[in-house]
């Protein structure tokens, strides 16, 4: 990824906020790059857990198949980190890809990562195509 990730104007975007703890904190003096994709796992399952109804969340798990980071500024402690997420308009048979862009306190992008995830059904652990209402759930 070269550009800077953006949600499509009008795109329904999820956010929280990260504090880092002093164990987010490497020899550098800042924030652990690792950090940045386990902000972005938490941030990915929060999004799903706010939307999905009950017997969703019971039925249906998404599982990585692909995480491209980028770097672009180093959040230092005691500095927020704000993530922000979305996902695209369309899944491919059970793959989905999900945007994410965590920022620092004064707007300037740390991270950014592209990801895609694989929906599969818990009880057989098998992918299953990412039925229609779930897309229009996310958009």
């Amino acid at each position: 990824m070269s550009l800077l990730l953006e949600p499509p104007q009008g795109k329904p975007v999820f956010a929280l906020a990260f504090e880092p703890t002093l164990a987010d904190i490497d020899e550098n003096g800042h924030v652990n790059n690792v950090v940045y994709l386990e902000w972005a796992q938490r941030l990915a399952i929060a999004h799903w857990r706010a939307l999905a109804p009950a017997d969703a969340l019971a039925t249906w798990a998404w599982i990585a198949l692909r995480h491209e980071i980028d770097y672009r500024r180093a959040l230092l402690p005691k500095e927020t980190g704000y993530g922000r997420t979305w996902v695209s308009d369309t899944a491919e048979g059970p793959r989905f890809d999900r945007f994410i862009r965590i920022d620092s306190e004064d707007g300037a992008m740390c991270a950014q990562v592209r990801t895609t995830w694989v929906l599969i059904e818990q009880a057989t652990g098998r992918p299953k195509r990412v039925p229609p209402w779930m897309v229009e759930m996310f958009a």
